[in-house]
């Protein structure tokens, strides 16, 4: 008997010391991969949600990734934040719904990008999880935790903050909508395209299709958006509006105006965005003074009206990606005084390609 306790001890040691040593040859300084490129192809038939957390707590990637899925040239880099969500929250249905449509409609690897707190990554771990055991398709899975990447970005938030946060409040919470904007410093350096996409969004076609815009952007491009359906940029600049009375800030789409950008979706020319010094001058805090003085612009809505301002002031660095690839399902501002204009926002005779729930719209059953 004393013999068997010390052969099942020496097992149990042994089979620590393995464990230790896989998670040390898939990890990075504390980084971590949901999935390894060797599970990849794994059956997930018969996967639970309790397996789901168990392998979430082991394999959590807390910070900027370097780790790279294998043959990574070939992964479409997708991107979510995905914080400040209870277990019972709406928004957890939401992600679900977007997870699902995402991979459920896709021909090629993805690679997801998942933004998280510490209230959330539980959460999104099993969501995915479960969404993978019931499309059967794979993908991996990396996140990112916020406070850090809040950190990292300190520089761009404090420029951002006094002219396109309505309420400010708490640093982090105010930082989740500027993550975007430096995107290209959080990505691993070796991605070189990516898009990101709001929870709140459901795709009816395949998000290689959307890719294919990075081929229609001009030669200074470095962003891709959709344009904004509503009129929320006519009410922003309604001092510069008053001022110049024929410019076509403001005015929708389809009678040759400019609405703004919707950024439930934007495409990261990753590659552009980190040589570009002209960029690192644009997003500083004198050039971002200088443009919304110039347009009388005090917004409220984050990442979205900076990209609003740079397409007036530099045009060329954003593609304009066709509506149907963000349509928004928000009429907040059909009853705010725009009704009799409103239907002119809206309009978008695209096929709807990604449906964007915004302002808590129900999101069709198609």
């Amino acid at each position: 008997m004393p013999l068997l306790r010390k052969v099942l001890l020496r097992l149990t040691v042994l089979a620590l010391l393995l464990v230790a040593l896989y998670c040390y040859q898939t990890s990075d300084g504390g980084r971590w991969v949901l999935f390894s490129p060797q599970t990849r192809n794994r059956s997930l038939a018969n996967l639970t949600a309790a397996s789901a957390a168990t392998a979430y707590s082991i394999n959590y990637l807390s910070s900027t990734a370097s780790i790279m899925p294998r043959n990574q040239t070939n992964y479409y880099n997708i991107w979510c934040i995905f914080t400040k969500v209870a277990s019972n929250s709406p928004m957890r249905r939401k992600f679900q719904i977007f997870t699902d449509s995402l991979l459920r409609f896709a021909s090629v690897d993805i690679a997801f990008h998942v933004i998280i707190d510490d209230d959330s990554r539980d959460i999104a771990a099993i969501v995915i999880q479960n969404v993978m055991a019931s499309t059967g398709k794979f993908m991996e899975v990396f996140y990112y935790n916020v406070h850090q990447l809040a950190v990292q970005l300190e520089d761009i938030v404090s420029v951002m903050l006094p002219h396109f946060s309505s309420k400010p409040g708490t640093y982090y919470s105010d930082a989740l909508f500027f993550i975007s904007l430096g995107l290209h410093r959080i990505a691993p350096s070796h991605q070189k395209l990516a898009a990101m996409f709001d929870a709140d969004t459901k795709f009816r076609r395949d998000v290689k299709d959307l890719f294919e815009e990075f081929n229609k952007f001009g030669k200074e491009a470095l962003f891709g958006l959709a344009p904004e359906l509503t009129p929320v940029y006519r009410h922003v600049l309604y001092l510069y509006r008053n001022k110049h009375p024929t410019t076509m800030f403001g005015e929708p789409q389809h009678k040759g105006g400019y609405p703004g950008y919707n950024s439930g979706m934007v495409l990261f020319n990753l590659e552009r965005l980190r040589k570009s010094l002209e960029y690192n001058e644009i997003v500083n805090k004198d050039s971002v003074n200088a443009m919304t003085e110039k347009y009388h612009f005090k917004g409220h809505l984050g990442d979205q009206d900076f990209y609003t301002l740079l397409g007036m002031e530099r045009p060329e660095l954003i593609h304009m990606v066709d509506c149907g690839w963000n349509r928004q399902l928000c009429t907040w501002w059909r009853n705010r005084g725009y009704a009799d204009i409103f239907a002119n926002y809206s309009e978008c005779h695209s096929e709807t390609k990604l449906w964007h729930g915004n302002c808590n719209t129900p999101m069709p059953d198609d």
